[in-house]
């Protein structure tokens, strides 16, 4: 029965449980998965994520329909080790998810009405997690936001948390100001401190640029991404035109490349 479930291509996730549950048999399992532990999987999950994102980004549908399989195998994988733990089972964590997304929109599944903003519904999200968020004794104002985040991403979480109970800049001035104050303490750390104290300072000003990005209405993540694709396009094109005359990077100088840099600019923008 077994046996014909793995090979039923119309199974659907019963069918990618039992590969699974194959796959980490002690005695006819495959010895890599057998071996593996949730903390040797999690960096997997994390990248898996990312090249969901990266699909997402180039619109690779096709691309996308993979990663997400991808991504959908590490839920598989992490469940079946909690189920093996005694923890939890692949089917208590969709029956827990189930419940929350219920719990949570109750403007869809309760009685409250669907009559709100976007931003009205964000607002009552927000005060259903702190509600949950209480009834773990998670009391404090950051408790919660996951320590494995993307820095970036969980400086933007952290800086919206403090800001719920008033602690933030007014506006966009406040934090400019800021920045530039970081900046002349990156500028004198550079000159006079250790390297930690450098990094440190560096820090600082990282993290007061992700709260500026919050405070624009933009995401900092993202706003990285975009500026790393158009790094690499750019980079491309500058390495395409040293490649028509014969050469590669390490045959030009910084003069050369940056102005062919220029030059791509230059033609990105005429384009727009």
């Amino acid at each position: 029965m077994a046996e014909d479930l793995i090979h039923d291509r119309n199974a659907g996730i019963e069918r990618l449980l039992e590969i699974m549950r194959r796959l980490r048999d002690p005695g006819t399992g495959c010895p890599w998965d057998i071996e593996q532990t949730f903390d040797t999987i999690a960096p997997y999950t994390i990248e898996e994520a990312y090249e969901v994102a990266d699909a997402i980004a180039r619109r690779d549908w096709p691309e996308l329909e993979g990663e997400l399989g991808d991504l959908l195998l590490q839920t598989i994988y992490h469940t079946a080790m909690g189920e093996e733990a005694g923890h939890f089972s692949f089917h208590s964590v969709v029956t827990a998810i189930s419940d929350k997304m219920v719990a949570r929109h109750p403007h869809v599944f309760g009685d409250a009405s669907r009559d709100k903003s976007a931003d009205q519904q964000t607002a009552d999200w927000e005060a259903i997690k702190a509600e949950e968020r209480a009834g773990k004794a998670q009391q404090g104002t950051l408790d919660g936001v996951a320590i494995g985040l993307p820095a970036l991403l969980r400086a933007l979480k952290l800086q919206k948390r403090a800001a719920r109970v008033g602690f933030d800049w007014p506006s966009t001035t406040e934090v400019l100001d800021k920045i530039q104050e970081e900046a002349a303490e990156l500028v004198e750390a550079r000159d006079t401190l250790s390297p930690s104290e450098i990094a440190e300072e560096f820090g600082d000003l990282l993290f007061v640029m992700a709260n500026l990005g919050r405070h624009l209405g933009l995401d900092p993540e993202a706003a990285l991404r975009a500026a790393n694709a158009k790094f690499t396009r750019r980079f491309e094109a500058v390495e395409a035109r040293l490649a028509a005359d014969g050469k590669a990077p390490s045959d030009s100088d910084l003069a050369e490349m940056d102005a062919l840099w220029n030059d791509v600019k230059s033609a990105e923008k005429r384009v727009r």
